[in-house]
């Protein structure tokens, strides 16, 4: 369904381009025309994500002094994030096809990856590059349909989960999510418990809700807003476990506004500044933390998980 979004959308951009080609090509020359379509696409494109930060900041939270930006790092925020927006949702998403990979002698557990609102496994292309040069096997769920209630995501995860652990022997697994996904990690965390993972780690999660979830469609954009009913019962069910995750996320977040939403108390929360939303999932820095929590959870053969699992 996502990936039919995509090409719809994709589809309305090469259309413009070309009518705006045609239009400009009685005027200018040819290759002066095609550069001015596509200038005009990547500017509607770039005006959509600012208005993505413009929104944020009226639900902002204030931002320590130590993580506080000047113009130039303000500029390279925009940038990155508009970078991995058009590449995450024009090319990875596009290319997605869902597909585990089984590292020959693999040094860690193996990696389960949930992504967040509105996207597909194609979101962690750069993470599973890393996790695939670091031998650790991992696999992607598409939650589908894409509005559904959070709690229906939750038998897609365990499905997955169930397929990483028989296929590779392990006894837990990690779960890595974004945003949305997040919260869906803690539902099956709070329905099956925590005998078959090691560590959750969350990135860009808004674990207390973001004020631009009434923007967006479905019983799961509902349930994300602040001071909601499910999240509520959530913090309420899943507060035993909180050990057992990390939350990563960024001061400068331009979707899950308050920032701070991602803090989760009684778990690990490690912040970062500088760093969009979507960005959070392939920035290097990000990457590196990811893949600390990942090695710190555990070795595929750790004695002392096998011997919790007897």
């Amino acid at each position: 369904m996502v990936v039919r979004i995509l090409l719809a959308i994709m589809a309305i951009q090469v259309a413009a381009a070309l009518a705006i080609w045609y239009a400009a090509a009685r005027y200018v020359p040819l290759d002066l025309a095609l550069l001015l379509a596509v200038l005009a696409v990547v500017l509607v494109r770039g005006a959509i994500n600012a208005n993505n930060f413009r929104m944020a900041r009226k639900f902002s939270c204030e931002v320590p002094a130590e993580h506080r930006l000047d113009l130039a790092a303000r500029l390279c925020l925009f940038c990155g994030e508009f970078r991995a927006s058009m590449l995450t949702s024009s090319w990875f998403m596009l290319r997605h096809r869902p597909a585990p990979y089984f590292a020959p002698e693999a040094r860690a557990l193996p990696v389960l990856l949930v992504h967040g609102y509105g996207c597909n496994g194609g979101f962690w292309a750069p993470l599973r590059k890393l996790l695939r040069r670091e031998r650790i096997s991992h696999d992607t769920v598409d939650l589908e349909p894409m509005t559904a209630p959070l709690d229906d995501y939750v038998a897609q995860v365990e499905c997955a989960v169930q397929r990483l652990l028989a296929a590779t022997g392990a006894p837990r697994v990690v779960i890595v999510c974004h945003s949305m996904g997040g919260l869906v990690a803690r539902a099956w965390l709070r329905r099956h418990g925590p005998m078959h993972v090691a560590r959750i780690v969350t990135i860009g999660t808004p674990h207390h809700g973001t004020g631009l979830a009434s923007l967006g469609i479905g019983e799961n954009a509902r349930q994300m807003r602040q001071d909601g009913e499910w999240l509520a019962q959530l913090a309420a069910d899943d507060a035993p476990h909180r050990e057992l995750i990390t939350s990563i996320w960024s001061w400068h977040d331009n979707i899950v506004a308050p920032q701070t939403s991602c803090r989760l108390p009684g778990a690990k929360n490690i912040a970062f500044s500088g760093i969009g939303h979507v960005a959070l999932g392939s920035d290097p820095r990000v990457l590196c933390r990811i893949l600390d929590e990942i090695l710190a959870a555990g070795t595929l053969t750790c004695p002392e998980t096998a011997a919790t699992m007897h």
